[in-house]
């Protein structure tokens, strides 16, 4: 859903992450025993109408079809959060939020009309059976695939199925003149919501979580207990790009750095009573300074941790205005394996606001938003950000907050759009960046890693030379981009670093490279450092 990415931000299809998850916040429970309800009854005018015209229009028409846009239809005119799930768009809408998929367990992109892996889930089938990063799929049950300009949804439908099923798979590795044949069993995949965590100094934590899902919060709990043997005093939590999930979760991650009954949030609506959920008597980092990094693209469930920590007066809160989604959905599975997602409350955060931002001018306007955001300078501008000063509340301490559109920062950090010039946001954008590092990364993958063989040693003791460049400079002659690169152009080492320790190591080397020069974090760091910090 977000209208702009990091500039940084890998260019990758995965087997893992679904693209575009849409900005969500939803009750965990199904409402299977509403499938009864008066609204599914045939008896409506809705459903005399698709009667009548089946039986009498002048051509033939698609039932379904007609069904399903009509309810979609229908939905979006409610809210641009309601919305109808086809049975066949069912599993993928479900798999980001419920942990987990069937499939063989590779991350891969599409690079030269070729299915490559950039790597094998740890623990999956693959790379039990022995895949390597760079490895190329040729054929896909004895059937050709490479070199047929196939999509990314093609490989999806070619290489996930039922856990225990079978798939062969012809591979093309670097150094073996023969095709190198395996046959995997298919397996429950994990889909991780928390990207990364690691320590920035000696008492600094940070983790970033893309979202809330069913594994969110254990994943977390292993992230933290793994910090704190590192000595993590202080921690940065990063939901920026959050776009969301499931409410339980959001409160139990909101319960670890908030003391027992403290309020975390309450949801109310027409049809659904006023449920408050507060703070329990667990939680393991209570008292110790914290700062949470949110951005536009930080919805719902994101907006939830953030609004309680910072209404209670808990933590910093560093970046720039979030999304603005104050409203709750609950799913409704369809005896034809369709879902209905219907906004039915409201949640509102400890001081009794709702930061929902208007939707009355219609959908396309709403989503649109954000960009309008970066239209009016709000994304580099603390002064342009609309605040609607009618909904204004205060936190215990006596700090003013809003609501009405999303959760305005006690710190603002503009969006940086000097960190790269032009030509390498071109590079970037194009995918020319991402090509280019994986073919470096792949074709010297063994004296690098003989010489890095970690993420750490990689992360100290790389640095791009010259080299690099003239190798960049002749893959892109190959690309007709008329451009030479100089080690000086500002930014550019560091991105051929990030995303060649990408390569190798994944998010452990790409992450701690990256975010040395984030200005967010790097404000993060020095309130945390401040001395008698009272969050």
């Amino acid at each position: 859903m977000q209208f702009y990415k990091k500039a940084y931000s890998p260019i990758i299809f995965s087997l893992i992450l679904i693209v575009g998850v849409c900005v969500g916040y939803f009750f965990k429970f199904n409402s299977n025993d509403f499938v009864n309800d008066k609204a599914t009854s045939s008896n409506g005018k809705i459903s005399s109408i698709l009667n009548y015209i089946t039986n009498h229009y002048v051509d033939t028409i698609n039932t379904k079809q007609l069904e399903e846009k009509s309810i979609t239809s229908i939905l979006k005119n409610l809210d641009p959060h309601s919305d109808y799930i086809p049975a066949a768009d069912f599993e993928l809408a479900n798999e980001p939020l419920e942990g987990e998929f069937d499939g063989i367990g590779i991350e891969f992109n599409i690079m030269n009309d070729s299915i490559t892996v950039i790597n094998p889930i740890v623990g999956g089938p693959s790379e039990k059976i022995g895949l390597k990063a760079g490895d190329k799929v040729i054929k896909v049950n004895n059937k050709k695939v490479a070199g047929i300009k196939i999509t990314n949804k093609e490989v999806f439908k070619l290489l996930r199925g039922k856990s225990g099923t079978d798939v062969k798979l012809s591979i093309y590795r670097k150094g073996q003149q023969k095709l190198i044949d395996f046959n995997i069993t298919r397996g429950k995949i994990p889909i991780y919501s928390l990207d990364v965590a690691y320590m920035l100094t000696n008492d600094i934590g940070f983790i970033k979580i893309s979202r809330f899902a069913e594994t969110t919060y254990d994943e977390y709990i292993d992230a933290f207990n793994k910090l704190s043997k590192k000595g993590m005093k202080k921690l940065i939590l990063d939901l920026r790009d959050n776009g969301g999930g499931y409410l339980n979760i959001a409160v139990d991650l909101a319960d670890e750095f908030l003391s027992n009954g403290l309020q975390i949030v309450y949801t109310e609506g027409l049809h659904q009573r006023k449920k408050i959920y507060n703070a329990t008597t667990k939680g393991g980092f209570e008292n110790n300074p914290l700062v949470v990094l949110i951005d536009e693209g930080s919805a719902s469930a994101s907006e939830i941790v953030s609004g309680a920590l910072q209404d209670n007066d808990r933590a910093t809160i560093i970046g720039r205005r979030s999304f603005g989604k104050g409203l709750v959905q609950d799913q409704l599975n369809l005896t034809d394996g369709s879902a209905i997602r219907l906004t039915i409350a409201r949640y509102y955060t400890p001081t009794g606001r709702c930061i929902q931002k208007p939707y009355d001018k219609g959908n396309e306007a709403y989503f649109e938003e954000e960009f309008d955001r970066y239209n009016h300078g709000e994304l580099y501008n603390k002064d342009s950000i609309k605040i609607d000063k009618s909904k204004k509340y205060t936190t215990p301490k006596g700090k003013i907050v809003y609501g009405g559109g999303g959760i305005v920062p006690d710190i603002f950090i503009a969006a940086d759009s000097t960190k790269y010039n032009k030509n390498i946001n071109i590079l970037m954008y194009t995918g020319n960046i991402n090509s280019f590092t994986f073919n470096y990364a792949d074709a010297n993958r063994k004296s690098l890693i003989t010489k890095y063989p970690n993420a750490l040693s990689f992360i100290n003791n790389y640095n791009v030379t010259q080299q690099e460049i003239n190798a960049l400079n002749t893959f892109i002659k190959d690309k007709n981009i008329n451009r030479t690169y100089l080690l000086s152009d500002k930014g550019l080492a560091e991105l051929l670093k990030a995303f060649i320790g990408r390569v190798l190591f994944d998010k452990d080397a790409y992450y701690p490279i990256i975010n040395k020069t984030d200005s967010a974090i790097i404000k993060a760091i020095d309130v945390l450092n401040k001395p008698n910090l009272n969050n």
